[in-house]
């Protein structure tokens, strides 16, 4: 699992790499309180504090999607990205909490073959807390070994950082965030 594999730290099957090369901003965060992942700071426009009760429920949605949110005039998708990776949903972790930290992050790069938009998906991600900025060297992201990952994880995962104290980061991909959302939820 995930968590046996992120609190066991270094291991003797995973290797160190002294920090050579240029750095990659990332946004530190935690998912769960015992797992901490990243994202790229190029993929996000903003961190948010936003009181639970302006999150307005969507029926009829995934049970990772929390609802919408009204982000500058323009409705904002909230989505549990914990939840949404298998792990334990916000709702679940703490029953005193009034407001949500969301991370919003913006597709980028080129549009998809046959896309009509013009303008870039946003989408917002629920966390259970940020932490800070870390400077990676993106050549020492590793896959890690397949059975520590849950399936719901795989197809939004870049792979893991070991920093050089033994602590293990998920490495996130807000591209593969949004890719994954269903159309109609984030256009």
């Amino acid at each position: 699992m995930l968590s046996e594999f992120l609190l066991k730290g270094a291991t003797s099957g995973i290797q160190t790499t002294g920090q050579t090369g240029v750095g990659q901003q990332f946004l530190r965060f935690h998912l769960v309180p015992d797992t901490t992942a990243m994202l790229p700071v190029n993929q996000m426009t903003e961190v948010l504090t936003i009181p639970i009760a302006q999150i307005v429920p969507i029926p009829q949605m995934p049970a990772w999607v929390m609802g919408v949110y009204n982000w500058r005039g323009e409705i904002l998708w909230m989505a549990d990205l914990g939840h949404l990776v298998g792990l334990t949903p916000l709702y679940e972790q703490e029953s005193s909490r009034s407001s949500y930290t969301a991370i919003v992050v913006r597709a980028t790069g080129r549009q998809q073959a046959g896309s009509q938009s013009t303008g870039s998906k946003v989408l917002g991600l629920l966390v259970n807390r940020v932490e800070d900025m870390e400077s990676c060297n993106p050549d020492l992201i590793q896959s890690p070994p397949e059975a520590a990952v849950p399936p719901k994880l795989v197809p939004f995962l870049r792979g893991y950082w070991l920093k050089p104290n033994g602590e293990i980061i998920v490495v996130l991909d807000g591209n593969s965030i949004i890719a994954g959302m269903p159309q109609t939820e984030v256009a």
